[in-house]
């Protein structure tokens, strides 16, 4: 093409220009919105926030694009969002790359983004890094630890906390605390700050950029499609935006366009009434109806007619009707039939009614949902099914139907024929759990959950059970829910959504009643599943061993917040309701041993090995047990059974390793930090006893990098802080050493060992009257502190 051709266009912005060129109607919704840029922001008549509400179907996507091409028609710079973004960070870095696309990129804020996804990946799974952090009582620093790995790890949405969904005490160790535990580093301290308060540390640095290329534009307007999916994480931010002082002063020629299927919340939106404007979408009235079907030729009377009165003016029913006005004159013709009046091939439309069955389909699902007796190849039909009007996201791989379109295919299918509506759930339920099952391979059954392709395909199969079988198929799901809830809470909203659609597509109304129940309690509470695994406990679907196994999740979940006796209680319920649950005296014994509790924790170990005896977990807790006793010989004994039964975990090496190292087994003990660390590179625990053991085997500058690793995966815990002293104690730097001492107490005041340790430092150092208070207090933190006891005689009197 020489330089002076005119530029080819894409083929994209063909088939956007042959879109537009289909518009119809919404003609008083067109003129609201380009009326609003010829108005001055200071004019009263002017509003910043639009907000489109309606019916699914219809036509508030199709109203966006258009409102979007409008604004930039006025010079302004627009980006946009759907479900898909349905977090505050997700919705910023959307509105950042567009930004950027049409060349003003929002560089400080891309920086932060940044930041905060590298943060967020390096965090994720602390929780479970710290093995003997866990299995103590959690101090102050430990809890703030703690709850940065479960922000890290998705188990706190980014907004909880804003939402009031969160425990106050849990968001006061989560911030307050977690800010704390990274001493006075500046970088770690912000990016601390960043991983726990998201929304408070990204906002102002998009309001600040939005600021400033608003300096460049004449307006600036965004847009949030599907509004009703993503308001229960946003809603609460966006009306902050607009509260004087919360996160900056935003620029004036700024127009925000909401797009959801209910009203706004009066809760948040109720004081800004005056800067909303209100744009209930209905259907279409008879003359844009009308003009949508003589653009697309269908011009006789009594098709129009019919056309009218099937679809009521829904504009996806028009527009389908539209494409198939075939057979209009059968009276009694069902809104599916005129889905697919056009199409007289039997195969297709039965291909098309069985796809509605998935909540996505893909090409495989196809050869799945279809019966396989027709005369078209399942490719052909693949491609078919993707051009049909009622489509959504074709040739994304996870195509679906438009649920005004897909619900009335549902009904039919299930009153139509039940038999058939249950053989076509089985099929695909089978199809699914086989993708769950090779999704599984390599993965620790433990972690399944924390897996998406696991999880998707998961869902899936409970929610093709639940509607083909939906009373004998719930007990399973609730089961499902139960793991859920173990290892990664943070999901358990798709959960329970996959309950509530099953409900409402298999019109059952227990099931659907179970899943609205489960979704209010997880919505309503925040990210700890005590509320619904609560609710779980009140009906009477568990079986003893479900409800067992439910107990020991929330105790578990109490037992991580510091609330002990709770969580003692609820395991000795799940005792009581099933006393061969082995991991419920697994789980009490690991609280009465950080209580101290010793032989009580090994009788549970003792029947938790007798019910499971080939249970290496169970194993290794007393394995941990005996250590933590002093009884090393036993425990190496039982470490070394541990590891036997269960090679791959890195958990028994770790401790064993340590046992060794108390021993004077040095060399054999580095062996075993080394193979639990080549099982399991983020294992943070195992990292600060290795450099204790590289310390005494005269090895510091390896010891240093394995604290700076652990700091990196798991920071601000005392521990590592401590052992670098140890490390700088070890080597003669002692005022380096009492350094790390004080910050290591300045994260746990009760850390009676560092007190200790920095006592030696101090006299080492000549300062003996506070090395002698040092062990004053850590015997007072600890008095059965013997080495504390022996030092502060050696040192006597003042």
């Amino acid at each position: 093409m020489s330089p002076s051709s005119p530029r080819r266009l894409s083929l994209q912005q063909i088939v956007e220009s042959r879109r537009r060129a289909a518009f119809v109607g919404r003609e008083a919704e067109l003129g609201l919105f380009r009326t609003n840029f010829m108005l001055p922001p200071e004019d009263p008549g002017h509003r910043f926030v639009f907000h489109v509400r309606g019916n699914a179907g219809v036509g508030k996507t199709s109203l966006l694009r258009e409102w979007r091409q409008a604004a930039g028609e006025f010079g302004a710079l627009t980006a946009s969002a759907d479900e898909s973004a349905d977090s505050v960070p997700d919705v910023l870095a959307a509105f950042a790359a567009q930004f950027t696309e049409q060349g003003h990129p929002l560089k400080a804020l891309d920086r932060l983004l940044a930041t905060y996804r590298r943060a967020l990946h390096e965090a994720a799974g602390r929780l479970a890094a710290d093995n003997e952090g866990s299995a103590g009582v959690p101090s102050p620093g430990a809890l703030a630890a703690a709850q940065a790995g479960l922000i890290a790890a998705g188990a706190i949405p980014v907004v909880g906390a804003l939402a009031g969904g969160l425990d106050p005490a849990v968001v006061a160790r989560g911030a307050g605390g977690l800010r704390a535990v990274f001493g006075g580093r500046a970088r770690q301290q912000e990016e601390a700050r960043l991983l726990a308060e998201p929304v408070q540390v990204l906002t102002p640095v998009f309001v600040a950029e939005l600021d400033r290329v608003a300096d460049a534009v004449p307006w600036v307007a965004l847009f949030l499609d599907t509004y009703e999916r993503t308001a229960p994480q946003l809603d609460r931010w966006l009306a902050d935006l607009f509260t004087p002082g919360r996160y900056g002063e935003l620029p004036a020629n700024l127009v925000l366009t909401l797009a959801g299927q209910r009203r706004l919340d009066p809760a948040h939106w109720g004081d800004r009434g005056r800067l909303v404007a209100d744009v209930p979408l209905g259907p279409f009235t008879e003359a844009e109806s009308r003009q949508l079907l003589n653009g697309r030729g269908v011009m006789a009377e009594p098709v129009v007619r019919e056309v009218l009165r099937l679809s009521g003016g829904l504009p996806v029913l028009v527009s389908t009707l539209a494409a198939n006005p075939g057979a209009a004159g059968e009276a009694n013709a069902t809104a599916v039939e005129r889905f697919l009046a056009g199409e007289s091939d039997p195969a297709r439309r039965a291909a098309a009614l069985a796809c509605a069955l998935p909540r996505r389909f893909d090409e495989d699902l196809v050869a799945v949902a279809v019966p396989q007796d027709g005369p078209h190849t399942v490719p052909g039909l693949y491609d078919w099914l993707l051009e049909l009007p009622f489509v959504a996201e074709p040739y994304s791989g996870r195509s679906r139907y438009h649920a005004v379109v897909r619900a009335p295919m549902l009904r039919l299918q299930r009153t139509g024929s039940p038999q058939r509506w249950k053989a076509a759930h089985d099929r695909l339920a089978e199809a699914f759990a086989a993708r769950r099952d090779a999704a599984a391979e390599g993965i620790d059954p433990e972690r399944l959950w924390a897996e998406q392709p696991w999880r998707r395909a998961a869902l899936d199969v409970l929610y093709h059970r639940l509607c083909a079988r939906p009373r004998t198929a719930l007990p399973e799901a609730l089961r499902a829910g139960i793991d859920l809830f173990a290892q990664r809470p943070s999901r358990a909203r798709h959960w329970a959504r996959t309950l509530v659609d099953a409900g409402e597509d298999a019109d059952d109304a227990v099931l659907r009643e179970w899943g609205r129940d489960l979704l209010a309690a997880i919505t309503d509470h925040g990210p700890r599943p005590t509320a619904a695994l609560g609710l779980l406990l009140t009906r009477a679907e568990l079986t003893d061993r479900d409800r067992a196994a439910a107990l020991v999740v929330r105790a578990w979940q109490h037992f991580r917040t510091g609330e002990l006796d709770a969580a003692l209680s609820d395991h000795g319920r799940a005792i009581a309701v099933d006393p061969r649950s082995e991991r419920a005296h697994q789980g009490r014994a690991v609280i009465l041993r950080s209580l101290g509790r010793y032989e009580e924790a090994l009788a549970d170990l003792d029947r938790a090995e007798e019910i499971a005896p080939a249970w290496a977990w169970a194993v290794r807790e007393r394995g941990e047990t005996y250590r933590r006793m002093g009884r090393l010989e036993e425990a190496l004994a039982v470490l070394d059974r541990a590891h036997a039964l269960d090679p791959s975990d890195a958990v028994p090496l770790g401790s064993r390793g340590l046992v060794r190292h108390a021993l004077g087994r040095s060399e054999e003990a580095l062996d075993d930090f080394d193979r639990a660390l080549a099982l399991w590179p983020e294992y943070a625990w195992a990292l600060v006893r290795r450099a204790r053991v590289r310390t005494a085997l005269g090895d510091p500058v390896g010891a240093l990098a394995d604290l700076d690793r652990a700091e990196e995966l798991n920071p601000g815990l005392p521990g590592t802080e401590g052992e670098r002293g140890e490390v700088y104690r070890a080597t003669g730097r002692y005022e380096e050493a009492v350094a790390c001492y004080g910050r290591a107490l300045a994260l746990d005041p009760g850390y009676a060992w560092a007190h200790g340790s920095r006592a030696l430092a101090l006299e080492a150092l000549g300062r003996l009257s506070e090395a002698r208070a040092d062990l004053d207090r850590a015997l007072e933190l600890d008095p059965e502190y013997g080495w504390a006891r022996a030092q502060r005689e050696r040192l006597g009197a003042g």
